[in-house]
């Protein structure tokens, strides 16, 4: 859904709707798995949201030429569709580890990944042939501006880099929150500017620069916060054994 977004809309407009998956992930577990907020998680998700929202903002571009405005706005609702429906997956992953009937291991999780991707790519395969996206990406290949070898190199480790993405959502999920997963992934933009900036010689302007100040203030908080909670708990768990050695 964000790729078929994406070839309607500008860079602006897609990354500023897909920032919004936090803001949904937020919701989502908060419907679905109960999601405890601090004012520590709400400051977290509120600034990275913004940090993202102000990066958004400084790409310019309007409407891509030759893309009608049904197009246009079909890949408006694509795109934050593809936001909500991130930000729902994860946190109903999170509700299906809570519910399910056996011990939840790591390799449960990576079982779990496998199937998503096997039917995930059935599908896409499916709508490729369909559309015969095949030849194009010969097509492509051809016309690729570092050649045509290194475009399947290309390609080939974004898929694996792709899958690791996956897995380690999953694995966020696993071992702490949808909430924390939604964080790290609203972190990323930022961190695609900077290494942006670092290979491809990009200039760092001052909303880069604000949005990454935001972003990682958000992460800090959120961190911090965790800190706090799991410092509070092992003081109630030391009291408690404390309670239970000495008696009444």
């Amino acid at each position: 859904m964000f790729g078929l977004g994406l070839s309607y809309l500008p860079a602006s407009t897609s990354s500023l709707l897909m920032s919004t998956q936090l803001a949904f992930t937020a919701v989502f577990s908060l419907l679905l798995v109960r999601q405890k907020f601090t004012s520590y998680s709400i400051n977290s998700v509120v600034l990275m949201t913004l940090g993202s929202v102000i990066l958004a903002f400084h790409t310019n571009g309007d409407k891509p030429h030759g893309v009608s405005k049904g197009e246009y706005f079909l890949g408006f609702f694509i795109t934050l569709g593809a936001a909500a429906l991130l930000g729902f997956m994860l946190p109903l992953i999170e509700l299906t580890y809570s519910k399910a009937c056996k011990v939840i291991t790591y390799d449960l999780v990576l079982q779990l990944q496998f199937v998503v991707s096997m039917v995930a790519t059935l599908l896409c395969t499916v709508a490729m042939v369909i559309n015969k996206d095949f030849q194009a990406m010969t097509r492509e290949a051809r016309e690729y501006g570092l050649g045509e070898r290194k475009y399947y190199i290309v390609i080939t480790f974004a898929a694996f880099a792709m899958q690791c993405l996956l897995v380690g959502n999953l694995g966020v999920v696993f071992c702490s929150t949808a909430l924390f997963s939604g964080v790290l992934l609203a972190l990323l933009l930022p961190i695609q500017q900077i290494f942006a900036v670092i290979f491809f010689h990009e200039k760092f302007s001052a909303e880069k620069g604000i949005s990454l100040a935001l972003s990682l203030w958000g992460f800090v908080s959120y961190f911090y916060g965790e800190y706090k909670f799991i410092k509070k708990q092992k003081q109630a768990s030391l009291m408690a054994q404390l309670h239970s050695t000495t008696g009444p």
